[in-house]
């Protein structure tokens, strides 16, 4: 299982209801923030999940609007929070410019209780913990160095309690070990393998984070069979050169591609505020029918074998449309 919280959903600006981009995807002990745009800190205190353990930022790329907020972050954890040591994963193009903003500016002057790491992705598996994987894969946006993300539960053979009972398998460790791998054997002298008490191979959760991105062509073997994608969906299919020129998606094509992946639930972010929200969904629901936009501070959770699950919906009435915007990020 993965949760969601939204902190962020705008492109390219703020609007009156939607901060600049960032998301905290949550796995048991485990938390990543992924993306850090200006303002970012306050929403995780309007979100409530606070800044424990959320030490693990992931920066799909150097964009200011994904990246702006990391010098405020910095500097309340150096001041104010208990977090020993920051981890920040992002192409190399990407740590040279949050380099510059963190050093040359922020933290130029001062001896920083906090060590910062920073780490050069490259595409593949770059963290792992007992229960899951997160890989990273190179995407098309504007300038290199640019990355999507895969958090992927490993897969596991259920514990058959009734047939372990049946058998004898007292509880205790004995089950530890034959949930691990291993055979045991009873006081009776008898063998009990895994075969004996392990049912069939389940699949766990893969939850898909794709930030900004100007093509699907290249998305697909990264996509196929998510439980749970999240992609941008910054214009509609009616601006769709627009959309090309800035190396963003239609809403169109981000629910095709769901479809073509076998996707089971999309949920789009980095909404322009050139649209009403109505319609974004309205666009990628002909294409896709599980389709979702993301609002600042919704918490999504991600299940096996289930749809996403919305927990905390925002009233529709903060979400009136805006007035309309020309900017072309």
């Amino acid at each position: 299982m993965f949760e969601i919280v939204f902190l962020g959903t705008s492109a390219s600006a703020p609007s009156i209801h939607r901060g600049l981009s960032a998301t905290a995807i949550l796995a048991g002990e485990h938390r990543f923030l992924i993306d850090c745009g200006e303002g970012t800190q306050r929403q995780i205190l309007r979100s409530g999940i606070g800044f424990k353990r959320l030490n693990r930022i992931l920066l799909t790329h150097g964009h200011l609007d994904h990246i702006l907020g990391l010098g405020g972050l910095m500097s309340t954890f150096a001041r104010w929070e208990s977090i020993e040591q920051v981890e920040i994963w992002g192409g190399k193009t990407t740590l040279d410019r949050v380099s510059t903003l963190l050093y040359g500016v922020v933290l130029d002057y001062e001896r920083l209780p906090i060590a910062i790491h920073m780490y050069d992705l490259k595409p593949g598996p770059f963290a792992e913990t007992r229960q899951f994987t997160v890989t990273a894969f190179p995407v098309t946006h504007r300038g290199p160095g640019c990355f999507g993300f895969s958090f992927e539960e490993k897969s596991h053979r259920p514990f058959l309690v009734e047939k372990a009972e049946a058998l004898g398998v007292p509880v205790g460790p004995e089950r530890g070990r034959l949930v691990s791998g291993e055979s045991i054997t009873l006081a009776d002298g008898r063998v009990i393998t895994p075969d004996m008490v392990l049912g069939e191979l389940v699949p766990g959760v893969k939850f898909v984070y794709i930030g900004d991105v100007g093509r699907t062509d290249n998305l697909r073997e990264f996509v196929q069979d998510a439980n749970t994608l999240v992609i941008e969906a910054t214009f509609l299919d009616s601006e769709a050169e627009q959309a090309r020129q800035f190396g963003h998606l239609t809403a169109r094509q981000a629910g095709e591609l769901a479809t073509e992946c076998n996707v089971g639930s999309l949920i789009l972010n980095h909404v322009s505020r050139r649209y009403r929200e109505v319609d974004i969904i309205s666009e990628a629901r002909r294409y896709f029918h599980n389709a979702h936009v993301a609002r600042d501070l919704d918490h999504f959770v991600t299940r096996r074998g289930k749809p996403v699950e919305k927990v905390t919906p925002q009233p529709a009435w903060m979400y009136e449309p805006e007035a309309e915007s020309t900017d072309g990020k």
